[in-house]
């Protein structure tokens, strides 16, 4: 089966063809509402202020720490011959709602301006107790747009750890898009090997930033970056919900499907964990773009930074690493902007997702670069403060032109032309 498109990278200058069929979609009255207290514009956080090769190297560097072959050999032989993207696809069981499906509730969660294009939610007793986090899709694994002959999205869950709110396990909904009037999809638990590959742990983490890039999936975590191999999911024997080795077989937390790391990439300095990522296909090579967390009320300002990828052929989809398996960051700002939940870098531009201060209010999306600082504009007042209140992860798609987000129970999509439109 063929696995992957055709590469034609097309690299700086490249146009974004950002003409989509359908118009936008059409809102409530609540999700178009904005109250007095949120009209005030907040104030402009500026141009990107670079920082030295210094705090480069020595603040944004990581470790890549591979698991080794012997071990995910070894698992793979006591769990049967590990399958692909399409088998998962095959057995999606469940579906997402159109936007007209879904509660109002639910629909307020969307941007009031750009207006989505495409939006579905998701099946509330299904995903009751856990929470949406990163998205990323076939776009960012090919630059034809497709795994195969299919369009995908991936999406990030984290269920927290009881009342004490901690992380608990991560998933991911493996969705057949291709055909965006009938989105599908499965469940794919995320582990990690333990024992020499004689068990695994489910990854306990929030999902805050994924990227899938060619047969890579690399995901945020508490301590750093997890990387796992998409030819290397497993099925599971056994429904329940325990993870790892149990009576009969092995168990993902009643999924069908797990998926064990193949290594990690660790900080060896610094605190700049990457909370939000993206893939930016307009450098040369595609790089890996990120950035912190940085809460509103800390005073301190947010680090965006970026790795390249690697351009060996032997590893795929791996970040690129000196003899010492170290990745350095080849370019890093820093911003203004606090509360980024969602990153996009593409030419000279960052987007940067803010949320929104309040729960039931609406954030705001930047584009910064080296000069000045716009954002999308939503109503007569001159407000600013008209994106998804959840702001979550960016994933843009250069074949589509689409960027896709996820806020709440919505998962959404809308032209970057539109974004770059809506700028003032």
């Amino acid at each position: 089966m063929k696995q992957r498109g055709r590469h034609r990278r097309q690299k700086r200058g490249r146009a974004l063809r950002a003409c989509l069929a359908g118009t936008a979609l059409a809102l409530t009255a609540a999700a178009t509402m904005i109250s007095a207290s949120q009209a005030t514009v907040g104030d402009r956080p500026g141009a990107l202020k670079a920082l030295a090769a210094s705090e480069r190297t020595t603040g944004l560097r990581l470790q890549e720490r591979l698991v080794p072959r012997s071990t995910l050999d070894r698992l793979a032989a006591a769990m049967g011959r590990p399958v692909g993207v399409s088998t998962v696809l095959d057995d999606a069981d469940h579906s997402l709602l159109a936007a007209a499906d879904c509660t109002t509730t639910e629909r307020t969660a969307l941007p009031v301006a750009p207006a989505a294009t495409r939006a579905y939610c998701w099946d509330a007793a299904d995903t009751r107790g856990w929470r949406a986090g990163a998205v990323t899709t076939s776009g960012d694994a090919d630059d034809d747009g497709h795994w195969g002959d299919r369009r995908v999205i991936l999406s990030g869950w984290t269920h927290p750890a009881g009342r004490s709110a901690k992380p608990g396990l991560a998933r991911v909904a493996f969705v057949d898009a291709s055909d965006p009037d009938r989105l599908t999809y499965a469940w794919v638990t995320l582990a990690v090997p333990v024992d020499g590959g004689r068990d695994y742990r489910g990854l306990t983490s929030p999902v805050s930033g994924m990227v899938w890039y060619q047969d890579k999936l690399l995901v945020t975590a508490a301590d750093g970056l997890y990387v796992y191999d998409m030819h290397r999911i497993q099925r599971t024997t056994v429904d329940s919900g325990a993870v790892g080795r149990v009576r009969g077989g092995w168990a993902a937390d009643g999924a069908r499907y797990v998926l064990p790391a193949i290594g990690s990439y660790r900080l060896t300095g610094g605190s700049a964990l990457p909370a939000t990522i993206s893939l930016d296909r307009s450098t040369a090579p595609d790089s890996l773009v990120a950035s912190e967390w940085v809460p509103a009320d800390s005073g301190r300002h947010t680090r965006l930074w970026r790795y390249a990828f690697s351009s060996d052929p032997a590893r795929a989809g791996l970040l690129a690493t000196d003899p010492a398996g170290r990745a350095t960051a080849i370019e890093a700002y820093e911003t203004k902007t606090a509360g980024v939940g969602g990153v996009l870098s593409y030419g000279s531009q960052w987007y940067l997702a803010r949320a929104a201060d309040t729960a039931d209010g609406h954030g705001t999306l930047w584009r910064q670069n080296a000069h000045d600082a716009k954002a999308t504009r939503c109503a007569a007042d001159g407000t600013n403060r008209c994106w998804a209140g959840p702001s979550g992860a960016l994933s843009y798609g250069e074949e589509t032109g689409e960027v896709w987000s996820q806020a709440g129970r919505m998962l959404y999509a809308l032209p970057l032309s539109s974004i770059d439109g809506a700028l003032e």
